[in-house]
């Protein structure tokens, strides 16, 4: 992040060039590092146990309700609350809380040891419902809603392209490339050889392109963040509490409903999660780059990044405080195909 946010402010043009060539509304290089990122996490899913994910209705419902109900509500809630006088930045925060992840999340979900297999189906349930709702959700949120309660309206028109685009590109092509790679590697050589020797070789590319992805989002944005610290403070705090308030109640729900350590991690993470490229894409072609609203958008990753990966750490503990004897809990039986994690280290 630091790294980025020098590169950006310090390099003249550089955020021109690194947008000079676009994956629907997203710069070549994030695209880029976001497939890397994916590809090794999705190779590891044992796509023939998604089948017990799917029948999982307890799972699929509350994943369902925390992201496209809960998640878009304390949204809206925490963004009047804490940025009454500033329409645009609320408006930005807005569409972040719509955005649900399809991306980071999986690497979050790996280093906590969630379950794999269920992140995949939750990501792509998700990614689903984000071509199918996204839209009209903007709209209530931004017209509606605002509309009963007397507050102030916003017009806004979604690009459905884009988020269509997003969808197949940053979702559809890793897991394809992921389920081939695991299906023909399998019938080549064996699950023993595929997990035991070919996964651990590509394992580490997904921190690579995490890291990548992190550099370049930040030096494309680098300037707009930091021009403007004390906006970024008032933006950053309705995030934080969303962060914190998502993936407690998440964690406390997968609990109470008896999920499981794995799960539960997972339902958290994918309710935590935000896709903040989908939401600064969306932002900029809206409102412009040199937007309030893009600006929002911007200072999502710049809380999210250091935030859930300091939630991994309260995962792992987690895990073990209120999970006591459940072999799900990393240190009670770790698999040995997981990206090295925390704890590992």
């Amino acid at each position: 992040m630091a790294l980025g946010l020098g590169l950006g402010r310090g390099v003249p043009g550089l955020d021109d060039a690194l947008n000079a060539v676009q994956v629907g509304s997203v710069s070549l290089p994030v695209a880029v590092g976001l497939l890397l990122m994916m590809y090794p996490v999705l190779a590891k899913v044992r796509y023939t146990e998604t089948r017990r994910v799917t029948g999982d209705r307890t799972l699929l419902v509350a994943s369902l309700v925390l992201n496209w109900v809960v998640g878009p509500a304390l949204m809206f809630a925490l963004a009047w609350l804490l940025l009454p006088d500033h329409p645009e930045y609320r408006t930005g925060l807005i569409i972040v809380g719509l955005a649900r992840c399809i991306a980071m999340v999986l690497i979050w979900n790996d280093l906590s040891c969630g379950d794999r297999e269920a992140a995949a189906v939750l990501v792509a349930i998700n990614s689903v419902f984000q071509i199918l709702a996204f839209a009209a959700l903007g709209w209530f949120y931004l017209q509606v809603l605002p509309g009963w309660l007397g507050l102030p309206t916003t017009s806004a028109d979604f690009s459905v392209v884009a988020i269509v685009v997003s969808v197949l590109v940053f979702l559809g092509i890793p897991l394809l490339a992921g389920y081939l790679t695991r299906t023909l590697g399998e019938r080549a050589r064996g699950r023993a050889w595929y997990e035991g020797t070919f996964l651990p070789k590509i394992g580490p590319v997904a921190l690579y392109g995490l890291l990548f992805t992190i550099v370049v989002i930040f030096a494309l944005q680098g300037d707009a963040i930091t021009s403007q610290p004390w906006d970024v403070a008032r933006i950053a705090l309705p995030l934080l509490a969303y962060f914190a308030l998502m993936f407690g109640g998440s964690f406390l729900l997968g609990r109470a409903v008896g999920l499981g350590y794995a799960k539960t991690a997972t339902l958290s993470f994918t309710a935590a999660g935000n896709n903040f490229e989908l939401a600064i894409a969306v932002a900029i072609g809206t409102f412009g780059a040199t937007s309030g609203q893009a600006l929002a958008g911007v200072v999502g990753p710049l809380i999210e990044v250091p935030v859930l990966v300091g939630l991994v750490y309260v995962s792992l503990w987690a895990g073990r405080r209120f999970f006591p004897g459940d072999p799900t809990v990393p240190g009670a039986a770790h698999r040995s195909t997981a990206l090295p994690g925390p704890s590992a280290r």
